[in-house]
């Protein structure tokens, strides 16, 4: 692969991760070599980011223990990493505002430490401006691309309604990128097509086949781990061994929130009221 005439991309997975699964790491390598095989394209770094407890999920155990999880899960990786601040806001962010927050990250990295107050302020009239700008996003040609990946539930989540800003799903797919690995039963190309955003969009929507049907889910680790059934090589031992060291998910924490309305329905159903 030339690397002069390959952009090279940062994959963002943000999530709950509660608690994070084999799946979860095998996203990653299946978006890079998906990606690499197009030629067009040269996977430099992959980014964990948990949601942060005030997405009030049902079942979501406390952010610490979720980001420790995490890191333990990709000690091993050499390109794969793990990010807390998403995790340690007060609040739920936005996945848009996620996506920001890393891309102002990767190119102030690029820019290197001398120019960094430089970058930092033009970040701030950003912000403030709340205007995000095409110009904004891979200006330049050899600046690093930023892409979100995630499973099919996210694509399908697109639909529900007060979910999501339609406005944060253009600029998911228009301004960033959307990297999208199926699962069993799930039709993506269908999901595109019904989409009138997804589909002017396309281009920048990168469907990605498992053709090695794996239904790993962290709803299954839990309810496996409050069964006390073995969740053994559904995740790794680290991993497993800090569930087991912390005794976490059991019938009580798995009510957490139980009364509790989802951080994005509540905040964008207010919205529509008022």
């Amino acid at each position: 692969m030339d690397s002069h005439s390959t952009a090279r991309v940062v994959l963002l997975s943000c999530g709950s991760f509660n608690p994070i699964t084999n799946m979860h790491l095998r996203m990653f390598e299946l978006a890079r070599d998906h990606l690499e095989d197009t030629g067009h394209y040269r996977v430099v770094k992959g980014i964990i980011s948990p949601v942060s407890d005030g997405y009030n999920k049902k079942g979501l155990i406390e952010a610490c223990h979720r980001l420790e999880m995490a890191r333990l899960a990709t000690e091993n990786s050499d390109w794969i990493t793990v990010d807390s601040w998403e995790s340690l806001q007060p609040e739920w962010v936005e996945t848009t505002k996620v996506l920001r927050h890393h891309y102002e990250e990767l190119l102030t990295w690029e820019q290197g430490a001398d120019d960094v107050d430089t970058v930092k302020s033009a970040k701030k009239r950003r912000v403030e401006g709340n205007s995000f700008e095409s110009s904004s996003y891979h200006g330049k040609r050899d600046d690093p691309r930023l892409m979100l990946l995630c499973g099919a539930d996210v694509l399908e989540s697109f639909d529900v309604p007060n979910l999501w800003k339609p406005e944060d799903v253009t600029e998911i797919v228009g301004r960033f990128g959307l990297v999208c690995v199926s699962r069993s039963g799930s039709d993506l190309l269908k999901l595109v097509h019904k989409s009138d955003v997804l589909w002017k969009h396309r281009k920048t929507v990168h469907l990605v086949k498992e053709w090695v049907t794996n239904e790993i889910s962290a709803t299954h680790v839990r309810r496996a781990l409050r069964r006390r059934h073995s969740v053994r090589y559904l995740l790794p031992d680290s991993v497993l061994h800090y569930i087991q060291q912390h005794e976490l998910y059991s019938s009580e924490s798995e009510q957490k929130n139980a009364d509790v309305v989802l951080a994005p329905l509540q905040r964008y159903a207010n919205a529509s009221t008022t």
